[in-house]
């Protein structure tokens, strides 16, 4: 489990799908019996004392009226596709439940930004934004082998990284199917390689408490 400041006050944390229903527990000892709303974005709780608790569905999971309900649902294994990319790397998997099935790790090299000014710095600019352009050129390229074909067994694609990139590469019009599979979520992810893959499987399956 992991927390983080959310916007506007209180904290995100996120829970492993199968550790939902004791992590209510928790929140219920706390604060007292919360009263649950099925919302569009998953369950509201609201303790006696005020303290409330959105319980958000990940990705691919189906809404759900009722805490056992959304315990079931969430810890049920989903096929989700993941494409994580940054400026010269891209990861891209599907994932069967918990387990990574199917993975690529892409590495290209982009020029660091220079120091340098007029002249050179604009040609060492121009170099590195075309560098920039064929390794997101080649992520899509990668995405179009492995994840395309899984596109219908998917029930959904969850991308992480850097929103420039991950768009860049999910505007090429080849990946249609797996656009319309995409989920909000955007997870924040490290340069991607194999080890960061793997992680990512656990982070696009688990369950967002926004807890006030």
């Amino acid at each position: 489990m992991s927390s983080r400041p959310a916007a506007g006050g209180g904290r995100w944390v996120e829970v492993d799908p199968t550790r939902v229903t004791r992590w209510v527990e928790g929140f219920a000892d706390r604060h007292g019996p919360p009263t649950i709303t099925a919302l569009g974005y998953g369950l509201l709780l609201t303790a006696p004392d005020g303290a409330t608790a959105e319980l958000h569905t990940p990705p691919g999971a189906r809404q759900a009226a009722d805490l056992p309900a959304f315990a079931g649902v969430v810890a049920a294994p989903r096929r989700l596709g993941l494409l994580l990319a940054r400026k010269g790397a891209v990861a891209v998997g599907v994932a069967d439940g918990a387990e990574l099935v199917a993975s690529k790790v892409d590495t290209r090299y982009v020029q660091g930004r220079t120091a340098a000014g007029g002249w050179s710095q604009q040609r060492f600019a121009r170099r590195r934004d075309n560098q920039a352009k064929a390794a997101l050129g080649d992520a899509a390229d990668l995405a179009v082998r492995l994840l395309l074909p899984a596109a219908g067994t998917l029930t959904a694609l969850v991308c992480g990284g850097d929103r420039r990139a991950v768009d860049t590469v999910m505007a090429d019009r080849r990946l249609a199917p797996l656009a319309a599979l995409r989920a909000e979520r955007l997870l924040d992810v490290p340069e991607p390689r194999h080890a960061v893959l793997v992680a990512a499987v656990a982070a696009a399956r688990a369950v967002h408490i926004l807890v006030r």
